[in-house]
């Protein structure tokens, strides 16, 4: 395909025919060090991590065009088992840190997209085939590339374009991690992911370097929506709802500090009740962060409402609308009772 670099046979980037022979003279030097995939899954620890550095730097370069589909696909393969290779938990804990960072190395929005489209479509493509012993590992890389997507993100000032091309990628493309209908994707990606989409997105609003834009959550957790709005089982509708709905509404429930008059305040921090989220509920809109953060009340009722209405979408499963209504009444039945 024009305008692509393609591995051959041997695993190595090749420029196009196109070139002049002075260009590919220099290419080839340079592609010398970018990691074949055997690299990357090579039993020899020093072979890895000069792969995993040459991958940094590979697709670091500024000048790098874009990578197909099937020259990503070879990539993640091999990254996968690199990263099944490493054994020890510092090991893994850096190497997974190292990996997810790449999505902030790589100087294009779109080139970053794509590699993350290559983690998740590799993961779920992998993810069977992964023994007890190594998954809590790949627990803690998906955790990993779920912060730095967020960061990605949060540095893009919450970019719509770049964050509807993070929900297709859970949501619409093949074999990706929230096809509720695929009975190949694993339940237990999509249980963790409810698990700790929250909490990571409040660590990556907390440690950003720069402040980031509010949050817009009705966007971010629009894959949730969709899943709960679509599962056929009902344990996937329950875990979502108990680990990720809950917490997230008491949080955005809880009456914030400068909302308050001074006695109240003084009680909040006291540290009764404690606010969970606090960077995020204090820096977050409902969709579109250029009308700036919103009162956490209000932020909920939109969401609520938002929930509200996927539950009426003819799409949306029997067994799942009931769920759904259900949430709705109880949380407004709730806000109507405290403003009694």
């Amino acid at each position: 395909m024009a305008g692509y670099r393609r591995l051959g046979h041997d695993g190595r980037f090749q420029a196009r025919s196109a070139r002049s022979e002075f260009e590919r003279e220099k290419l080839d030097a340079t592609t010398m060090s970018i990691p074949l995939a055997k690299h990357l899954a090579s039993t020899d620890k020093k072979t890895r991590d000069k792969a995993v550095m040459a991958l940094r730097a590979f697709l670091s370069d500024d000048s790098q065009e874009p990578i197909s589909k099937a020259d990503m696909d070879k990539l993640w393969k091999g990254i996968f088992y690199c990263f099944w290779m490493s054994d020890k938990p510092l090991v893994q804990q850096a190497l997974a840190s190292e990996l997810a960072e790449v999505l902030s190395t790589i100087s294009s929005l779109s080139l970053s997209l794509s590699f993350l489209r290559g983690f998740w479509e590799a993961t779920v493509r992998e993810w069977s085939g992964i023994d007890r012993l190594r998954l809590d590992k790949y627990y803690m890389l998906v955790r990993r590339f779920v912060n730095a997507t967020f960061r990605l993100l949060g540095r893009s000032k919450w970019d719509k374009s770049a964050c509807e091309t993070c929900n297709d990628i859970l949501t619409l493309s093949l074999n990706t991690l929230f096809s509720p209908a695929d009975i190949r994707v694993p339940t237990s990606l999509a249980y963790h992911l409810a698990d700790i989409f929250v909490e990571e997105l409040e660590k990556a609003l907390t440690t950003a370097s720069e402040p980031m834009p509010p949050a817009p959550l009705s966007t971010l957790l629009s894959p949730f929506f969709t899943l709960a709005a679509r599962t056929p089982t009902s344990a996937t509708y329950k875990r979502i709802q108990s680990e990720l709905f809950t917490p997230l509404f008491s949080a955005l429930s809880l009456p914030q500090p400068e909302d308050q008059p001074p006695q109240k305040r003084i009680r909040l921090e006291a540290g009764v009740p404690q606010q969970a989220y606090p960077t995020l509920v204090s820096n977050a809109c409902f969709d579109n962060p250029s009308d700036g953060r919103i009162a956490a009340v209000i932020l909920r009722k939109k969401l609520l409402r938002r929930i509200f209405e996927i539950a009426s979408e003819p799409d949306t499963r029997d067994s799942s609308r009931r769920k759904m209504y259900a949430l709705f009444k109880e949380s407004t039945d709730d806000d109507a009772t405290e403003e009694g």
